[in-house]
């Protein structure tokens, strides 16, 4: 969307510092080794449906041979080496991440389809930020409130979604290392290539073979990680769907498991709140990364007597937003991760039409090839309507009203998720009651999707359970 206001020239950033390999096989015990029993699939860069590469579905002997690697080097190496040294491979992992961060920000725009600005301003230094963090609690375990000598459990298998690719591997790798555990990770099988660029990074780092892992492939792959009997816990972020599959394959045995699933958060906006500054907190929550966030504030709920003016503030902000190439600089909105994605969102906006809902989208023109929607706001909206209740994962946006701060409660609440919230007003003192009344893992408090490495994320009921960041992010991988 081109903007009315400013003339913007193109800015797009170089393709030149990624060397793509045509072909990509797995990453097993420090190599990258052919497939034994794997095939091949394509993935692509959904602007533009170009396929950047070729990479290996593993098959369940493949991720036989992964985990029995992880399991070797854990108990050999890297579980009885003392934590400051362990510590000084996640120092050095993150250093690297930094030195290749332009790199790594390109390939998860070209992979991914998110606007380069995200990948390079937030994605990457959170990653590397991570590293950090989860480095420096390496040698410091006994300290963490978990018992005086808490032990790694084992092999950890990783399954990472295709919104946060990097990142998400990020979040479950370094507390994992930190404490002394091996890695099989996972990625999505429509972003594979960063994960791969990360295993490049752990071999510059020269991590013990075996401690890290990359098995790549689609539902069937992370299946025969899930049902390995050598995988000592499992860490999975996804759909609520896939999540329940995982917990009911696990139940009954001993092998641990933590879930970070899908949401339905609620954004609140008081009548006494900084519109300006709402508006911005707004796009953010739900137009961010193409809406392609598990904690994405896909339900604006806005107190009626300002409902208009926020709207209209809202309309007027997104006429400003660019859609286009995600490597141009300007870009604020990206393509849509894959066809599939694409077509659950018109299906689900669809249905917002179907039921009564009042549809807007600023002027827009889509690219002729790619995955693409433009940013939506539905108004008259009610609280039964499939697009206030399913997780829609695009950049959609259900606006509803209420009159007082117990009906904003029993409106927000009102959803099988739990994972995170958003309150924006000046009284202090409101938003500590609303952050008690809310049911979610997160509440932010005038801003939205503020991550950081030492603060824990987690929800609830159908957002699964566990927590991932912060020293919170250590209990998932000891037994103390």
């Amino acid at each position: 969307m081109a903007s009315t206001r400013f003339p913007y020239a193109p800015a797009p950033e170089s393709r030149a510092v990624v060397n793509l390999r045509p072909s990509y096989g797995l990453f097993v015990n420090g190599e990258f080794v052919e497939p034994s029993d794997g095939t091949m699939f394509e993935t692509v860069d959904p602007s533009s449906e170009e396929v950047l590469a070729q990479v290996t579905s593993a098959g369940p002997v493949d991720v036989d041979r992964a985990v029995t690697a992880a399991s070797r080097a854990q108990q050999e190496v890297w579980g009885p080496m003392p934590g400051k040294e362990r510590a000084k491979y996640l120092y050095r992992i993150a250093r690297l991440v930094q030195e290749r961060s332009r790199e790594l920000a390109v390939l998860e725009s070209l992979d991914n389809g998110k606007p380069i600005r995200e990948s390079r301003d937030v994605d990457i230094p959170l990653v590397a930020a991570h590293f950090f963090y989860y480095a420096g609690w390496a040698d410091k375990l006994s300290y963490a409130g978990l018992g005086p000598a808490p032990r790694p459990l084992g092999v950890a298998g990783q399954i990472v979604p295709w919104n946060f690719p990097l990142l998400m591997a990020a979040w479950k790798i370094a507390p994992a290392l930190a404490t002394g555990n091996t890695c099989v990770l996972k990625p999505a099988e429509t972003t594979p290539l960063s994960a791969l660029l990360l295993a490049e990074i752990v071999q510059q780092a020269e991590l013990p073979p075996g401690v890290v892992n990359v098995v790549t492939g689609a539902g069937a792959t992370g299946a025969a990680l899930v049902e390995h009997p050598g995988v000592d816990k499992i860490a999975f972020t996804g759909s609520t769907e896939v999540g329940k599959a995982i917990q009911r394959r696990l139940a009954g045995t001993k092998r641990r498991l933590t879930l970070e699933l899908g949401g339905k958060a609620a954004n609140i906006v008081f009548e006494d709140a900084a519109i300006s500054q709402a508006v911005e907190g707004i796009v953010n929550g739900i137009f961010f990364n193409q809406g392609h966030v598990c904690c994405a504030g896909s339900r604006l709920l806005v107190q009626e007597s300002v409902a208009d003016t926020v709207v209209g503030a809202l309309k007027s902000r997104l006429e400003t937003l660019r859609l286009g190439d995600p490597l141009d600089k300007n870009t604020d909105i990206g393509a849509i991760n894959s066809s599939r994605q694409l077509d659950k969102i018109r299906e689900l906006a669809g249905s917002g039409d179907a039921e009564g809902a009042t549809r807007w989208s600023p002027e827009c023109v889509l690219p002729d090839r790619g995955y693409w929607f433009p940013p939506t706001v539905f108004t008259d909206v009610a609280p039964a309507h499939r697009i206030a209740r399913e997780e829609i994962f695009g950049p959609v946006l259900s606006v509803l009203t209420f009159r007082t701060p117990d009906e904003a409660v029993a409106k927000a609440n009102n959803t099988t998720y739990g994972l995170s919230a958003g309150v924006w007003t000046e009284k202090g003192s409101r938003i500590l009651w609303m952050a008690r009344q809310l049911r979610a893992g997160v509440v932010w408090a005038n801003t939205f999707n503020r991550f950081d490495p030492t603060s824990p994320f987690g929800g609830y009921r159908e957002s699964g359970f566990g927590r991932e960041g912060g020293r919170h992010g250590l209990e998932a991988y000891l037994d103390a």
